[in-house]
């Protein structure tokens, strides 16, 4: 081995080291912003960046392939078992023709397929619409069987002609996403285009879309677990570049282990900080979105309260004045008989049939139903969105104040954020007055 190759093993060790370390940082970042995120109700969901748990609903679900049950996405496999003996023939070292078996076999998978359809994901305060499209999905398994020729499900749900070398035997296996599973769900919302409403749904400016049947722990496990493996993998790189080179190549000054790991601790350390830095400064953004979650809230309030209120004063006037002309007019016809003196009913009976037939529905009871309702739902969402803001303020606080993240913190000047408490909620809430004036 010549000393460019020597050197080209231990650059190639480095780089690959390097790469892996991205991946462990990468994971290290989302595994850091799941934690710092507070998972939302449904009807406190936000235009952002959110995180979710709840059951899958579908009005018409999916029935899925092989264990026909009811589900919103579902992908399915079948494979067959081959083997065969193979004689080939081959040079040895004195240049002499041998020959030579060997035995093969494996699966091949001869049929697959699966289906997907929007979805609602439903909690304690009601649902929200899911687009899976794009997602990385982690389901459960729905079916699997190991089957031969002589079964029905052979041919029932396989295909039936048999690939070569078939020893007869299918593997069936299908997973997916039943209806009523609990799913965690972190995601982008953005508004829908059908309703005034909001929609989980790829987008590629977000950090990651996943759809799992896992709990939110057992996804942030996994992915730390995984950033520790690449870790593990790009040290084991860096050593056995640099072991490689030095043992190929005693003349040339190759790093020893020692340098290696050295430098390999550095961009560690360096690549760690820039990471947590990043996802403070992130989090932190985060944290004043959430503040302004509550302004918005409060303007909703203020702008839809008051337009309510008058619409239900008005059509409380309005249903008023008309029992008064209806009784007026029925009192009048019924005072005044044919032949008696008094006013002629004929002239007042036409227009007690035109409204008789205009005689709208009344729904006053409704109508304040509908505004009791709509009061509801909007102190609701304000409770949520400072829920919320509370949430996720306490987890940057937090970060700010553990080891290591507090030393970024102070090199970066991020300062804790203070909480929102009912004593010292100021902003007036819209008073709501139904009695007529006198």
């Amino acid at each position: 081995m010549t000393p460019l190759q020597a050197w080209a093993i231990v650059a190639g060790g480095a780089a690959l080291a390097l790469l892996c370390l991205y991946f462990a940082f990468r994971l290290r970042s989302r595994e850091r912003l799941l934690t710092m995120l507070p998972t939302v109700k449904t009807q406190g969901v936000f235009i952002g960046f959110v995180e979710l748990q709840g059951s899958a609903q579908a009005p018409r679900p999916l029935r899925s392939y092989l264990a026909e049950a009811p589900c919103v996405h579902y992908s399915w496999e079948i494979e067959e078992h081959w083997s065969r003996t193979v004689t080939e023939t081959y040079t040895d070292k004195d240049g002499r023709l041998q020959t030579r078996t060997r035995h093969e076999s494996g699966w091949t998978t001869v049929a697959e397929g699966g289906e997907m359809i929007p979805f609602y994901l439903r909690d304690d305060t009601g649902v929200i619409r899911i687009d899976p499209d794009g997602a990385k999905l982690e389901p459960v398994e729905l079916f699997s069987a190991t089957c031969g020729r002589g079964e029905a499900l052979y041919y029932a749900k396989g295909p039936p002609e048999s690939i070569t070398d078939s020893d007869h035997e299918r593997r069936f296996v299908e997973c997916g996403l039943p209806v009523g599973v609990e799913l965690y769900v972190a995601g982008q919302s953005r508004e829908r285009q059908d309703v005034v409403a909001a929609e989980i749904a790829h987008d590629p400016r977000a950090p990651l879309f996943l759809i799992s049947t896992r709990s939110e722990k057992q996804v942030e496990s996994g992915m730390g677990w995984s950033s520790w493996g690449f870790v593990l993998l790009a040290l084991v790189l860096v050593a056995a570049g640099i072991f490689i080179g030095r043992r190929e190549q005693q003349d040339i000054p190759v790093p020893d282990l020692a340098v290696g790991l050295g430098l390999f601790l550095a961009a560690w350390v360096l690549g760690w900080c820039w990471m947590a830095y990043n996802s403070l400064v992130a989090l932190r953004q985060r944290v004043r979105s959430a503040a302004s979650l509550i302004d918005i809230e409060l303007k909703r309030r203020h702008d839809l309260i008051p337009a309510v209120v008058a619409a239900v004063q008005g059509y409380r006037d309005h249903e008023a004045t008309l029992q008064k002309e209806l009784a007026a007019l029925r009192t009048q016809s019924e005072a005044t008989l044919p032949g008696r003196p008094g006013p002629d009913p004929s002239a007042l009976l036409p227009s007690l049939r035109v409204i008789a037939e205009r005689y709208p529905d009344l729904k006053a009871d409704a109508s304040f139903a509908a505004l009791r309702k709509s009061l509801t739902e909007t102190e609701q969402r304000i409770a949520l969105a400072r829920s919320y803001f509370n949430s996720i303020a306490s987890g940057y606080n937090t970060c700010l104040e553990v080891v290591p993240d507090r030393f970024l913190a102070s090199l970066g000047g991020l300062q804790p954020q203070p909480l929102f408490a009912a004593a010292d909620f100021e902003r007036a809430v819209v008073a709501v007055d139904l009695q007529p004036p006198p």
